[in-house]
């Protein structure tokens, strides 16, 4: 029986898959499966650049706001709910796009990786936590490129929830967690994947992303963490996304505005060098030059599942 297909649209921030994905499915007869770990969250939809309704353009999309800041989300919930919308698309006849920029989840579909329910040790993170505060990150990040330095090439040395995870994986399972990755892969995928990056020149991403902070500044994105900080208590992994983390630090006041403008687009650009780092690494993909006209990349994209279908 031949596989459905689902048609995953990759790539930086700001590099503009919102736009050509709903273009595509207006073409196609597609709905979208947002693939960003920060959009997830309710209540957080400037600094997330979730699309609102107009932009949606009567689209149906899956897995936006679907979970309060104060609670946690793992890659494991991710796939089985992205897989759940799958179902849901392919059952209406249509087509599932797959949009976002966050490589962890798209690698958990598109390589079927299975994660194990790992028992997390509460205690273990309240003295990981503690470390952090005592010592700092840099201490615990050096700890967590001793324990698995393959994975650790991958996060940057900013990146708390990620490098604690290391090291709780490691704790937990007694093995690591590129082990546990390798371990995994051993299943087919379901579904044919077509995966699809769009790709800038550097300086002109790197001008796209300063000016969507401008906008998100403009919009109210301290007004809405003011807001998240009013309404919930705590904040396991909503408040270390980009953005929020650099707004907190100009909240308690170390930070000006103007530093912590600058250091979200700077903290926003590397985090774009770390993407396109993560998403060449996928030998499947086909990348797509965004600078060009949407359609001529709707174009590519349709050939290339006709191809597959063949």
């Amino acid at each position: 029986m031949q596989k459905q297909d689902v048609i995953v649209i990759c790539g930086p921030t700001a590099s503009g898959k919102t736009n050509l994905s709903i273009e595509l499915a207006k073409q196609i007869n597609g709905e979208i499966i947002s693939c960003d770990s920060m959009q997830i969250y309710k209540d957080m939809n400037i600094g997330t650049a979730t699309p609102n309704q107009a932009e949606m353009q009567n689209i149906k999309h899956y897995l936006l706001n679907i979970i309060s800041p104060n609670e946690r989300y793992s890659v494991a919930d991710y796939k089985k709910d992205a897989k759940q919308a799958i179902y849901e698309i392919i059952q209406k006849g249509k087509i599932p796009i797959i949009v976002g920029g966050t490589g962890l989840y798209i690698d958990s579909l598109i390589y079927e990786i299975e994660y194990p329910e790992i028992t997390f040790d509460e205690q273990y993170r309240e003295k990981l936590e503690q470390q952090v505060e005592k010592e700092g990150l840099e201490k615990l990040y050096k700890q967590a490129e001793k324990v698995d330095p393959i994975a650790m090439k991958k996060i940057s040395k900013s990146d708390k929830k990620r490098i604690l995870r290391i090291l709780e994986i490691y704790h937990n399972t007694g093995k690591t967690k590129t082990k546990l990755e390798e371990m995994s892969r051993k299943k087919e995928p379901e579904f044919n994947y077509h995966v699809y990056a769009l790709q800038w020149e550097r300086e002109i991403l790197y001008d796209r992303i300063n000016k969507r902070v401008d906008i998100m500044i403009e919009q109210g994105l301290v007004e809405e963490v003011k807001n998240i900080l009013n309404k919930y208590k705590e904040f396991p992994t909503a408040m270390q996304g980009l953005g929020y983390k650099e707004v907190v630090e100009y909240l308690q006041g170390n930070l000006t505005k103007e530093q912590m403008i600058e250091k979200i687009k700077q903290e926003t650009r590397r985090y774009a060098k770390r993407q396109m780092t993560w998403f060449r690494k996928n030998k499947q993909t086909i990348w797509l030059d965004a600078q060009k006209d949407i359609q001529n990349n709707i174009n590519i994209i349709l050939e290339g599942i006709n191809e597959k279908g063949k």
